[in-house]
């Protein structure tokens, strides 16, 4: 349901119009001044204004809209002989202007038109950032929605951004997205993980050092902040941070400035900083166990992603999207859920959020032969008789690194840990799936023949019979 946030200091046109948008299906939010709108506008999706108001006239509202909300459309409502002014007003980012009194049927085409070109440009940008990321984006419920709608007027604006949420609920993706829909999405992105190093080696990765400055450092090295220049900087678990790093670090966001471990120049940088963490970071800077200037400083917009229980409807979407990149990864073609493990997979717990979906869907995609993944095959893979996810695959509490709350990278991609120590398939299942696929594919691309196939497999016949047998691909053979 769309949001249409009325504003106009005449309760009759403000009674008129919300019953007309509430019999359209809008969800409406009336405000008798613009002061009062600005508190609303997060929630809206179009706004329709009186143009002539006390306080804040709506050309002044419109303009405080387009600095927090570009992609907002405004509709002005004008008084007879103000057509020039709503003109005007037009040339500086007005969606449309309607003049009083107005006509019930035309207004409700201009307020349908008005959402209809928010959504596309919604879907642009989302589309737009995909082919960036190189990965879908799902998240169509509603709490998601609000956060990618966010997430999307916060990116083209040039402040940095405090990203939080649980452990694997997607706090890393949120910062890519931040990067893909900004200014700066052809330039560097760079991330550290913050809980990584130590405090002296977090010091030299982040802002440099030069030949000689410490045992090792054999030649001068560039830091993030460098390597990241013109682009985006994202901070994992920026609430590890050793309390000297932090004092730097501050200094880098207010001035723009880095000096290097070592050196005794200052360098000039242009980077734009995304922070995560799974912290409280308000309540460690009023302990004194994190910078509380820092803190300021790094959360002037909060994104807070949240925990796949809130979320549930995403579920099969995502499940989905996983079945279908395992499938690809692993040589197995499409794989498909059955109703029944979909509807099981929303009704269980989702400790570590979406991470421990995904590592689930990977371990059912690395056992399976392809086609479709039932509810006895999930039950068979994780030795329960019910719907909630197995013991070993509870929350991972880790440093990895989560993805979205969307559709997320594997955690190969950006953790060093072996899958076992993540909850995922393990290395021998990962093998297994990896060398069931070639062997798969090897049939096929032969229609069948054992002999070519194992030929071009580099292996013998017999060998190729004995791996058929233990994947279940007999019946693929001739």
């Amino acid at each position: 349901m769309t949001t249409v946030l009325l504003v106009d200091d005449e309760p009759g046109v403000l009674f008129t119009l919300s019953e007309l948008l509430t019999e359209r299906g809008h969800r409406v939010i009336s405000c008798r001044s613009g002061a009062d709108a600005l508190t609303k506008l997060d929630e809206a999706d179009t706004v329709v204004t009186d143009l002539s108001m006390p306080g804040m006239d709506g050309l002044e509202l419109m303009a405080a809209i387009a600095q927090r909300d570009p992609a907002l459309p405004v509709l002005l409502l004008t008084a007879h002989g103000s057509e020039r002014v709503a003109v005007a007003a037009m040339k500086q980012g007005a969606y449309d202007y309607l003049a009083k009194p107005f006509d019930i049927d035309e207004i409700a085409v201009v307020i349908e038109r008005a959402l209809e070109a928010r959504r596309l440009r919604i879907d642009n940008r989302r589309l737009s950032a995909e082919q960036i990321l190189g990965r879908r984006i799902i998240g169509a419920s509603k709490p998601m929605r609000r956060l990618l709608e966010a997430a999307s007027r916060v990116a083209t604006r040039n402040v940095t951004v405090l990203v939080r949420g649980e452990t694997g609920t997607g706090k890393e993706f949120v910062a890519e997205l931040l990067h893909a829909q900004s200014s700066r999405a052809k330039h560097p992105l760079v991330r550290f993980n913050c809980a990584a190093l130590p405090a002296d080696l977090a010091d030299a990765e982040l802002f440099g050092h030069v030949k000689g400055a410490f045992t090792g450092a054999t030649a001068t090295r560039p830091g993030f902040f460098n390597q990241a220049n013109g682009g985006t900087l994202i901070l994992d678990e920026v609430g590890e941070l050793p309390l000297p790093i932090q004092a730097k670090l501050l200094r880098a966001l207010q001035e723009g400035e880095i000096q290097p471990v070592g050196s005794g120049r200052i360098d000039k940088v242009d980077v734009r900083v995304v922070a995560s963490t799974n912290r409280d970071l308000a309540a460690e800077a009023k302990a004194g166990t994190f910078r509380e200037d820092l803190y300021y400083r790094l959360a002037v917009v909060e994104l807070v992603v949240p925990p796949l229980r809130e979320h549930k409807d995403d579920i099969p979407a995502l499940a989905a999207e996983f079945g279908r990149r395992y499938g690809e990864r692993f040589g197995l073609g499409t794989i498909i859920l059955e109703p029944a493990l979909v509807d099981a997979l929303v009704r269980a717990d989702w400790p570590g959020n979406v991470r421990q979906l995904e590592n689930t869907i990977a371990r059912l995609a690395a056992l399976s032969t392809g086609g479709t993944i039932t509810l006895a095959d999930y039950q068979a893979a994780t030795g329960e008789s019910t719907d909630a996810p197995a013991p070993a695959e509870a929350a991972d509490t880790g440093p990895a690194k989560s993805e979205a709350g969307f559709t997320p990278a594997s955690e190969d991609e950006h953790s060093g840990l072996p899958p076992d120590a993540r909850n995922g398939p393990s290395l021998k299942e990962q093998v297994e799936a990896f060398e069931r696929g070639l062997v798969g594919r090897a049939l096929d691309a032969t229609s069948g023949n054992q002999s070519e196939a194992a030929r071009r497999l580099g292996v013998s016949r017999v060998t190729l019979i004995d791996k058929m047998k233990k994947y279940g691909l007999e019946k693929r053979g001739r």
